[in-house]
């Protein structure tokens, strides 16, 4: 998947401008395909010139003009061809587990685990809150709500899966003396 797609499923929502998918991104789709607001604002560009999105631009008082992008019927026509398409399987990298890999540094390993057990808690919290806020009701979900409320779902049962991870690492090193 290239960014430009997860832009256009953004779009799809609802027009914004390169500032509003920036701070989308950093609440939702940037959890599982992160983008910095530069990289969002060329493709945007990129985007414009294969006839994928259209701008406007809205006059501001005291303020630089906005631009404001929605998807056209050519980008939607691309967003159905990549959705069509079958996913690879996504390659998974990890730091983190290349340490563990590597042993080096016990209390290294336990610091690192620890916190990022407490990311994963912040996280998962983030979620479920999400999830309670925009999807009380998800047996009356259908279409586009119900793909991203899976893609929630798909969020929080990585996080519970990190969290016990970390507990299993954990429990694992906490007994033991350095070795």
């Amino acid at each position: 998947m290239a960014l430009d797609h997860a832009i256009l499923v953004s779009l799809t929502e609802r027009a914004a401008s390169g500032y509003d998918l920036a701070r989308r991104f950093d609440a939702s789709i940037g959890y599982f395909w992160p983008a910095s607001h530069q990289q969002i604002y060329r493709v945007l560009a990129r985007m414009q010139e294969a006839g994928w999105v259209e701008s406007t631009v809205q006059e501001q008082d005291g303020r630089p003009d906005k631009k404001t992008y929605a998807i056209t019927g050519a980008g939607r026509d691309e967003l159905d061809r990549w959705a069509a398409q079958p996913s690879g399987r996504e390659a998974i990298r990890s730091d983190f587990a290349v340490k563990l890999r590597g042993f080096r540094d016990r209390d290294a390993i336990l610091r690192d685990t620890r916190a990022r057990r407490a990311d994963h808690v912040d996280r998962l919290a983030a979620y479920e809150a999400s999830e309670a806020r925009f999807y009380p009701d998800p047996a009356s979900l259908e279409g586009q709500d119900l793909g991203a409320w899976l893609a929630l779902r798909g969020g929080i049962s990585t996080e519970r899966r990190g969290i016990e991870w970390c507990d299993e690492i954990l429990t694992a090193l906490e007994g033991r003396g350095s070795r």
